[in-house]
């Protein structure tokens, strides 16, 4: 019961980290937009946090390169469980325009497991706080 109770405060106030693996910062703007008062995500609990060590669900923006890969994981195994990766942009999701180059990953899923993806050069707020829903409910369930 204690654990069910937990489990309903974190999906209701999550709190999130954001990650840039070197974007163009297109997505950073619209996730930035996404917390503005306009879309108002504060009304659902969700707060940025700076550290991992808080932090319930990760937004990574950019193409994941191999320079920036074991600094991506270091961070991912820092978040508590449970924990959600989103990817942001289709350059995190695929590698974008970027796919096929040799210090590329092509897709954060690659490199650690995601819960959501949002598409979109860049995705717009809507489809980021969407994604953020589906990936609490994939993490709490419904």
């Amino acid at each position: 019961m204690l654990e069910g109770l937990k489990n309903l405060c974190r999906k209701k106030s999550p709190w999130l980290m954001h990650f840039n693996t070197g974007s163009c910062n297109g997505c950073d703007i619209e996730i930035i937009d996404a917390l503005t008062p306009r879309y108002d995500a504060e009304r659902f609990g969700a707060v940025l946090k700076g550290s991992p060590r808080h932090a319930d669900v990760m937004l990574v923006t950019g193409p994941v390169t191999k320079q920036v890969k074991p600094r991506l994981k270091r961070v991912h195994a820092q978040m508590p469980e449970p924990k959600a990766v989103i990817a942001v942009g289709n350059c995190a999701a695929t590698g974008g325009v970027f796919k096929g180059c040799y210090s590329i990953e092509n897709g954060v899923d690659n490199v650690i497991p995601v819960a959501a993806y949002v598409h979109g050069c860049p995705p717009k707020p809507e489809a980021i706080l969407f994604g953020a829903v589906t990936a609490l409910n994939a993490l709490f369930g419904d």
